[in-house]
């Protein structure tokens, strides 16, 4: 679960992009079924997610997200 708290939300996504694929990497070997997910809360889903280059990112990279509402401690949605 990644907040993207910093001030520079590029860098918290550098960040949780490198985390997600060495995780994945990881359950290849221990857990090849598992199914992972990036856990980010809606309103940087709704602002940063949206953009072009980050949305590129995600597709090639295969990344599933998981969109919590931080406030409500909720699950909005899952995308794969």
């Amino acid at each position: 679960m990644k907040n993207f708290i910093s001030p520079s939300r590029i860098s918290d996504f550098h960040l949780a992009h490198g985390q997600f694929l060495n995780y994945r990497y990881a359950l290849e070997d221990e857990d090849p079924e598992r199914i992972l997910y990036l856990a980010v809360p809606r309103f940087v889903y709704q602002t940063f997610f949206n953009l072009a280059f980050i949305n590129r990112v995600v597709q090639r990279s295969q990344i599933k997200l998981l969109v919590y509402d931080l406030e409500k401690e909720t699950i909005e949605q899952w995308i794969k």
